[in-house]
This record gives structure tokens, C-alpha cells and sequence, in this order.
């Protein structure tokens, strides 16, 4: 913003997988991945809401002056999630409920920022990463990881930012509160 520049959209990508028993989850574990997953999103929100209704502001004002009659979209912002969040798996009690306090920060941070900014999230399941490689790692194991979902992969990092794409797009642009399954359709159809 010192630069003049707009601010369209904020998509929080960072994440963090903390796979183990509930039985041996400390607090400090649970603590860790609200922190990352959580409390770095809220506060992202925080420092970028000003400048994105601001942005809003900016859309209405260029509709006005072009005499458009179709609405403006509000920026999107986009937070990650995980199928964990609503699909119980094992060993990811840690992960998972701090997935899911993402999703409840999205609805309500939709909420609170209407109607100038809309506030979704992105459910992956697995997908090809840095993070996901010592999890893909293995031949075996990667085969068995793509096995659990019903269209037989892994999810591609070009799923994801389609999605996250799309949620960002003023095509989306009446869509906010909504957590979006990117994940090959395991949180939805167990058993496959």
C-alpha cells in the first residue's frame, strides 16, 4: 500500500501436517498448529482487511463511473484447510482440529468482513508438496495414499491453485463462507 498499490486478494497458503496418536500429542503439539494454521491466518486477515475493502471501494467506484449495472465482486481471501478438518483419520487429531478452527475462522471472518470482503477456504486432501513428500516418498506408500480416494491420486499443487484461483476471481464473486473439497472426493466417499 505505501507503493499506491491495490491489494486484490490474499490467498494464506501456510500450513502444517503434525501426524502422530492423540496419546501422544502434547499441548505444546496442539498449540504449534493452531499457531501456524490458525492465529498466522487471523492475523493475516487482520493486516490485510483495510486495504482490501479498500480495493472494494476502488471496484464500486469503477462500476459507477463505467455505468455498469452488473455488481462488482468483493476481493476474495482464500485459507487452507484439510479434509482432516471433517473426515476423521487417524493420527491426524493434531492437524485436523486446527484444520477445522481454519474453517470456523473463514465463516465467521465472512461474516465480520461482509459484504466488502469474502472470506472461503480450500479443503485439500493430500497433495504432491515439499511438505507431502516424505509421505509420498515411498512407492508404497503413495500407491496406498492414492488408493484412499476414489479418483485414484494424489492431488496436483495445480488443483489446488485452480480452486484457490477461482475463490480469488471475481467469478466467484457471490461466493464467501464456503470450504471448498479439493481432495479426490475421500472426505466425502470413505471406504472406496
Amino acid at each position: 500500500e505505501a507503493g499506491g498499490g491495490r491489494l486484490g486478494g490474499l490467498a494464506y497458503c501456510i500450513g502444517s501436517v503434525d501426524l502422530r496418536p492423540l496419546r501422544r500429542a502434547s499441548p505444546s503439539d496442539f498449540l504449534r498448529a493452531y499457531a501456524v494454521n490458525v492465529v498466522g491466518a487471523a492475523e493475516a486477515l487482520k493486516l490485510a482487511h483495510k486495504a482490501l475493502a479498500a480495493e472494494c471501494d476502488a471496484r464500486a467506484s469503477e462500476a459507477a463511473k463505467s455505468a455498469g449495472t452488473a455488481p462488482h465482486a468483493p476481493p476474495g481471501v482464500v485459507l487452507f484447510s484439510s479434509v482432516a478438518a471433517r473426515a476423521g483419520l487417524p493420527n491426524h487429531t493434531v492437524v485436523g482440529s486446527a484444520k477445522a478452527a481454519v474453517e470456523g475462522l473463514a465463516v465467521a471472518a465472512a461474516a465480520e468482513l461482509a459484504p466488502k470482503v469474502r472470506v472461503n477456504a480450500v479443503a485439500p486432501s493430500l497433495a504432491a508438496s515439499a511438505m507431502a513428500a516424505p509421505m509420498l516418498g515411498n512407492a508404497k506408500a503413495a500407491e496406498a495414499i492414492a488408493a484412499a480416494h476414489p479418483l485414484r491420486r494424489t492431488g496436483l499443487p495445480e488443483d489446488l491453485a485452480a480452486a484457490a484461483d477461482y475463490l480469488l476471481s471475481d467469478a466467484s464473486g457471490w461466493v464467501t463462507a464456503t470450504v471448498l473439497a479439493v481432495d479426490g472426493g475421500r472426505g466425502a466417499v470413505a471406504g472406496k
